[in-house]
């Protein structure tokens, strides 16, 4: 299965769980965990994200992604999880 890391940081308001979820969904992107908390007014999220059924190419759905943060005004990463593996392999 592909899978991806979504991460989002940046000031805490209404709607940004909302915002990511539907746009991933947009792209038929299925959210497989999720992790988010708030320390003092900072928002802080990271999402297991399925990328089997992605509708088109991947550098797509970052830019996407990197559009939708810009508009929320917070920080928005996309990474393949085989990014993850290699960089913990000895």
């Amino acid at each position: 299965m592909a899978k991806a890391v979504v991460t989002v940081i940046g000031k805490d308001k209404p709607g940004i769980i909302a915002s990511v979820a539907n746009t991933l969904a947009d792209h038929n992107i299925n959210i497989l965990d999720v992790s988010q908390t708030i320390m003092s007014d900072i928002f802080t999220m990271s999402m297991l994200v399925n990328l089997e059924k992605l509708d088109e190419e991947f550098n797509k759905l970052q830019d996407d992604l990197t559009v939708l943060g810009k508009h929320l005004n917070v920080e928005i990463h996309t990474q393949r999880e085989e990014i993850f593996d290699a960089m913990s392999r000895v």
